[in-house]
């Protein structure tokens, strides 16, 4: 038997995982220590009511013969498309048809699954740091080239520092595929209108796809700051956005999210003949997909009632109430920090110089602390670590107590 060479040539670990064998090892050798997590984005808070309701429910609908339901759509029942394209879009005055939306069970399986539309030698680039799952995915689909211990040596990576304000630049090596995150994971920036304008522009010049992932948009709290790249003219020829309930409503155990594809996105192969993206992905999950559960869906759809979206922007409030005080004791400890305002994570300057692993180690064994090492989101994300606001309210106030206490 022959196995995928450039799945065997991938780094030993995922980040998380490794992250999470780190922590059980750690918490076998000292089952006394309580450990408080603001590493994985994992969200903390219950279900809402208006999401609860709505799965009762349907899993009532599920136990009677008239309202069963099998086999769904691949691409998502008609009620919510149409409530995602009201709700997410046409408020915003951005006009997506329900067509062109396709329901799935997490960003993250989108993202990774989407790279298998481009041909293996397309070129990527990626903000730097970055989402692993933008690089992985591609690596193991061969476009990323050979792992080197720092980078892989095909992908263009776009440093994003604190001297351009975490914010990637235009690059001069011409990429085919563009991936992009605002709010992004993990340094908490985001994208100006200018700036993803500059974006679009470059990738409608050069023919490019720019994947743009907003799965945290429900945390932009400044009004000039755009939501959704279809607000800037031109994107929807050359943009797919990905969203998520997942950190908007606290889906992360219940899996159910977006992609937006408009019929204008399309590529050519080798003949030059052009193929629709939308239809190309319909086709995919077709085949690979058996659709988001129906009563997944339905929990989903109760996001958009008047009770749902109050109860959903409570939920961000709540989290991003926990970001505020981060920031300000992180300031009391004179540590660097960015992020936290329009995104529920936060970007930390390491003290002293500390490699972002040493640092994850040193708040791990003396103060019983999780965070996310920089550097395992690419090489500008060494001598960082990210901190998640997703946390309890006092536990993350006792987190912050500890990491004072050890610095």
């Amino acid at each position: 038997m022959r196995i995928n060479k450039h799945n065997a040539g991938l780094p030993a670990s995922y980040l998380f995982a490794e992250i999470a064998r780190r922590v059980a090892a750690y918490k076998a050798a000292h089952p006394e220590a309580d450990v408080i997590s603001l590493g994985i984005g994992d969200v903390t808070r219950p279900l809402s009511p208006a999401v609860l309701g709505a799965l009762h429910t349907a899993v009532d609908d599920m136990g009677r013969a008239e309202t069963f339901h099998g086999y769904g759509p691949e691409q998502g029942y008609a009620f919510l498309r149409e409530a995602v394209a009201e709700h997410d879009y046409r408020s915003r005055g951005v006009d997506i048809s329900p067509d062109d939306i396709f329901i799935s069970d997490g960003a993250k399986s989108d993202l990774g699954n989407f790279q298998e539309l481009f041909a293996p030698d397309s070129v990527i680039a990626v903000a730097d740091p970055v989402y692993p799952v933008y690089v992985d995915s591609n690596a193991m689909g061969g476009r990323a080239g050979q792992w080197t211990g720092a980078v892989w040596d095909k992908v263009v990576y776009l440093p994003c520092t604190a001297e351009n304000g975490f914010a990637p630049e235009l690059p001069l090596r011409v990429p085919e595929v563009i991936y992009l995150c605002s709010p992004n994971n993990p340094t908490g920036s985001t994208l100006s209108r200018e700036q993803l304008a500059a974006w679009v522009a470059y990738a409608r010049e050069h023919q490019a796809v720019i994947l743009y992932d907003s799965a945290y948009e429900a945390y932009i709290s400044d009004p000039d700051l755009p939501h959704s790249i279809y607000e800037i003219e031109g994107a929807r020829e050359v943009a797919v956005e990905f969203r998520s309930f997942s950190k908007t409503a606290g889906f992360t155990g219940l899996r159910c999210a977006y992609a937006v594809i408009p019929r204008e996105v399309r590529g050519t192969v080798a003949e030059g003949a052009l193929y629709s993206l939308r239809d190309l992905w319909l086709r995919r999950q077709t085949t690979k997909y058996n659709g988001c559960p129906y009563i997944v869906q339905k929990a989903a759809a109760a996001v958009y009632t008047p009770e749902g979206r109050e109860e959903t922007r409570a939920l961000v409030r709540g989290y991003m109430d926990n970001a505020t005080a981060m920031r300000a004791a992180l300031a009391l400890m004179g540590l660097r920090a960015s992020g936290g305002e329009n995104a529920p994570y936060i970007w930390v300057g390491t003290p002293r110089g500390a490699s972002s692993w040493d640092f994850f180690q040193l708040l791990l064994e003396k103060a019983h602390l999780v965070c996310t090492p920089g550097a395992g989101f690419g090489p500008s994300g060494e001598g960082y670590v990210r901190l998640t606001s997703f946390g309890d309210p006092l536990r993350t106030l006792e987190a912050m107590d500890r990491m004072r206490s050890v610095l």
